[in-house]
């Protein structure tokens, strides 16, 4: 009897008896899918929780939270299939040798994968760290699976394959809590250098976020064609750097102004000579 003769006959002789026999395994492998399911997100938030308790960085609660509620579903799904009756040990073979086979189509999938596990361990930034890759930067907002999220700073998303992040240098401009915010100003020739460096001096000893250790250096930079260059280099915590840097760009300009401070631009001399006919 060959194969579609055994199922006429299984299905017009013996359908309802071998269905109520299939029954009870199948309504409890779907509780078991159920019930283990809502467990496993289940243990996702607790383990969220116990992260969030640890001061473990939010950027990667989401890649541990997954990965551990696909172990769990995982090993739920084959003990769904063991109360189907299904033999694990021939399904376990058949899934190894699929894996092997998807293994080579995904393999972009995997390095990244393995490149978002190798950011968690050596953790070259955190969340709210502001980054640089190439010609993008933003505040990273989560590092997942296959990718890490960066916001712009003005509100833009970019998604980023986590083995770009892995195989080109970043730039972190946050990892250290104070940075060296550098200015240069120009004065022209007929100014007084020393007014001028006092000048830049009094303004960042008067503003709060300039820090005093290490002390601002201000001192001549160059010798410019139109203008000497004076460096003005001070340091405040990375949170200040932008809110500084726009401060003193004002105060600098209004304090120069208020001194008699000439702030040069590039001009050309153009001299006619006339000739007669």
């Amino acid at each position: 009897m060959n194969l579609l003769e055994q199922l006429k006959t299984w299905t017009s002789e013996n359908f309802w008896d071998k269905l109520l026999g299939f029954l009870p395994n199948l309504l409890g492998a779907i509780i078991t899918l159920a019930v283990g399911f809502w467990l496993a997100k289940l243990a996702g938030n607790l383990l969220v929780k116990g992260l969030t308790a640890k001061n473990v960085d939010p950027a990667v609660h989401p890649f541990i939270r997954n990965v551990v509620e696909l172990v769990i579903k995982f090993g739920i799904v084959l003990s769904a299939l063991s109360t189907l009756g299904i033999n694990l040990s021939s399904f376990i073979t058949a899934l190894g040798a699929a894996g092997v086979t998807a293994g080579i189509g995904l393999k972009d999938s995997i390095s990244q994968f393995a490149s978002g596990l190798q950011i968690l361990i050596s953790k070259p930034f955190k969340s709210g760290d502001f980054i640089e890759l190439e010609s993008v930067s933003g505040k990273v907002s989560e590092i997942g699976f296959m990718n890490t999220t960066l916001n712009t700073i003005d509100n833009k998303r970019i998604i980023i394959p986590n083995s770009h992040l892995t195989t080109n240098n970043i730039i972190n401009y946050t990892a250290e809590n104070k940075r060296r915010l550098d200015l240069t100003y120009s004065i022209s020739y007929g100014d007084d250098i020393s007014l001028a460096k006092r000048v830049l001096n009094e303004i960042v000893t008067d503003n709060a976020m300039v820090l005093n250790d290490p002390a601002p250096v201000i001192g001549v930079k160059a010798h410019d064609a139109h203008a000497i260059e004076i460096a003005c280099l001070v340091w405040c915590r990375s949170d200040d750097y932008w809110t500084l840097f726009y401060e003193l760009q004002e105060t600098v300009k209004l304090k120069f102004d208020e001194n008699g401070i000439t702030i040069p631009y590039e001009q050309l001399d153009v001299h006619v000579v006339s000739r007669d006919a």
